[in-house]
């Protein structure tokens, strides 16, 4: 059980419910299809219809959208823990495509599977929702990140989140985090250009804010990054169990 109870989803479960035994081995039967992904290659695709869902055991994803003119919106990024294509199972169709930054390991989850752990663990079944709620404050987030922060803020915030995020399944802290992405996923994400994010990668280093090189994000000054980025992550909502 030693192995389910480190896994990120576990981690990340657990700052809303206090995981009961049982609970823990209806996750480790949701784990147990794991696959290996390769990079670039998608794993869902916009418009997709029954497709498994599944979690994300090691590695980046990126979900997107391509618009009519080829160009690229990326939605979200998922870190080790996060559920990949949950709503799209349960909508029947995918608007999004999901693809691997790096070589993954997800855990293959089907809707009969999910559909009996409901059934059986209704605290895991909270769990999970809440789960879902907080990657729709994220959304909340980045909109009103992308019409009302400039580009500076907007990068802050972006790796700050980044930050809380990982640090919750045990991969970053407020000293940094390796980070997988390139500048072009930053700006198909954040709604720039890859020469502006260049331009504000430098300014926020040369300010002795954040550095963003060779694979690896470090804060120089995380608060001076909270202040300029006015980040609150009380959305993020990492409080505590509210279900013992």
């Amino acid at each position: 059980m030693n192995a389910i109870e480190n896994s990120p989803l576990t981690r990340k479960l657990s700052v809303f419910v206090a995981l009961s035994d049982m609970e823990l081995a209806v996750l480790d039967r949701l784990h147990q299809r794991r696959r290996t992904f390769v990079q670039g290659i998608d794993l869902v695709h916009q418009g997709q219809s029954d497709q498994a869902a599944y979690v994300l055991a090691e590695g980046w994803v990126c979900s997107y959208k391509i618009q009519r003119d080829g160009s690229r919106q990326i939605v979200d990024f998922q870190i080790p823990g996060d559920f990949l294509g949950l709503r799209s199972v349960l909508l029947h169709t995918s608007d999004h495509s999901i693809v691997p930054i790096v070589e993954i390991e997800a855990a293959e989850i089907l809707v009969s599977d999910l559909l009996d752990a409901f059934a059986h663990t209704p605290r895991l079944a909270t769990a999970i929702l809440w789960a879902a709620s907080r990657d729709e404050a994220m959304v909340v987030e980045h909109l009103v990140g992308l019409g009302q922060r400039d580009a500076e803020a907007r990068v802050a915030h972006f790796f700050l989140e980044l930050a809380a995020r990982l640090a919750l399944v045990g991969l970053g802290s407020k000293a940094g985090f390796e980070c997988p992405l390139t500048q072009y996923h930053l700006a198909d994400s954040l709604g720039l250009s890859a020469v502006h994010v260049n331009r504000v990668l430098r300014r926020l280093r040369e300010e002795g804010l954040v550095t963003f090189r060779d694979g690896r994000v470090s804060f120089e000054n995380y608060d001076g990054l909270v202040t300029l980025a006015e980040f609150d992550p009380e959305y993020l909502n990492h409080t505590g169990p509210l279900l013992s």
